[in-house]
């Protein structure tokens, strides 16, 4: 039945079985901290699975232990996100930087060498230049504008190409929608492994997973700041990291010593909101199309970053259409004059909400150099054009002549 239907279809039901919950349509929140075995057996068995002394055997299915180690909402929702990105094995944690700070802290040791892209999210950006400096992970940024021989040249001028362990793109970049060729990064990751593996990791938060699949393009992990689109309603906060059975085994056994995973509660949500991410996706891609063909005639808007305004002559067009099947729901711009004009029409606004945060249903919008990425340096800030009087906009599901009506409206206050 799985491979005969899509996963919009199979998001109702696939991974529960109503017999074992009394026939309750949707499952249950199994609201539990421990799970009672049928034999110390058992219980032996489940446990040398769950801490890696032992491979699953073929048809044996991790038994339910501790809702640290995995639970039956938990085990629901990560059966279902795998059929989006067709991936092996899903990771959720309590939170997208729980997700990608356990990647790092799996895949890297002090003395490693992480090549990273830039522009990133703000806190992704901060755990990289601090936590992992701190610990003695080295770092190396590149622009979504370097070339495949100029990146590997910044990694052989680190000194350090030797302990190159891990590959972390996020790709669009957060907030300037730049784009990164994933099947580049994996021929650089290839072009330095030598005696041990170098993984790529993808963060897909800003298209996932319904327009672009990472894993298809060479990526080993691909990571989600769930609170976003996946869960789409600003009601919860989590994150998840596909991939292998393989590596996910990995993030699975970190994290169950970390203890970061999502709660039963959070999970039931997600399950909710899976059921609805696709038409949710499809009209905030719909709503943003409308908006930014307003923006982009608009006198007061500078600059315009939106994925369906591409050149098709340019090297990102062609990322684009081979990466992403939507021009996606994200979208900057730059207000002609500086910070005061920016905070001038931010400060107008009625329909959009002022609050961090992007993919849900309501249209959010902020100022990301003093906001999201405040904590990056004015030198890299300018660098990657984050700018006074850029700002971003997450599109929702409002109706879009309401939202450029709003729009408008604030833009016109502006002098």
């Amino acid at each position: 039945m799985k491979s005969k239907m899509h996963p919009e279809s199979l998001m109702m039901t696939y991974g529960y079985k109503p017999e074992l919950s009394e026939g309750a349509v949707k499952p249950p929140i199994f609201q539990t901290s421990t799970f009672a075995f049928k034999t110390a057996e058992e219980g032996k068995a489940f446990f040398e699975v769950a801490y890696g002394l032992r491979e699953k055997e073929q048809s044996e299915e991790l038994g339910l232990i501790y809702s640290r180690i995995n639970n039956p909402n938990l085990d629901i929702f990560e059966s279902r996100l795998c059929l989006w990105d067709k991936a092996e094995q899903c990771s959720v944690f309590e939170s997208g930087m729980s997700a990608i700070s356990t990647v790092f802290l799996e895949f890297l040791k002090p003395g490693d060498l992480l090549l990273y892209s830039m522009p990133t999210y703000g806190g992704t950006d901060h755990f990289i230049n601090n936590f992992l400096k701190d610990i003695g992970v080295h770092s190396v940024g590149f622009r979504p504008d370097h070339s495949k021989e100029e990146i590997i040249q910044l990694v052989k001028d680190s000194g350090k190409a030797d302990k190159l362990s891990l590959l972390f793109i996020e790709t669009p970049s957060n907030p300037t929608n730049e784009l990164v060729d994933i099947e580049m990064c994996k021929e650089i990751a290839n072009h330095f492994e030598h005696e041990k593996r170098i993984y790529l990791a993808t963060d897909n938060t800003y298209m996932g997973p319904i327009w672009s699949s990472p894993l298809q393009h060479g990526a080993d992990l691909v990571i989600y700041s769930a609170t976003k689109y996946i869960g789409g309603h600003s009601d919860l906060i989590a994150g998840a990291v596909l991939g292998s059975s393989e590596v996910i085994q990995r993030v699975k056994t970190l994290r169950t010593f970390l203890g970061n995973m999502a709660s039963p509660h959070t999970c039931w949500l997600l399950l909710r909101s899976l059921e609805t991410l696709k038409i949710r996706m499809e009209q905030q891609a719909r709503n943003a199309q409308d908006v930014a063909e307003f923006l982009s005639t608009h006198p007061k808007i500078e600059k315009l970053y939106y994925l369906g305004s591409l050149k098709e002559t340019s090297r990102s067009y062609a990322i684009y259409k081979k990466q992403y099947s939507s021009p996606g729901a994200m979208i900057a711009f730059n207000i002609k004059g500086g910070e005061k004009e920016a905070f001038q029409f931010l400060n107008q606004l009625k329909l959009v909400k002022l609050a961090v945060s992007l993919g849900s249903t309501e249209s959010l919008i902020q100022h990301p150099a003093t906001m999201t990425h405040v904590g990056l340096s004015s030198e890299l800030k300018q660098e990657i054009g984050i700018t006074g009087n850029l700002v971003r906009l997450s599109v929702g599901v409002e109706n879009s002549e309401d939202l450029i009506e709003d729009i408008n409206n604030a833009l016109n206050t502006i002098h």
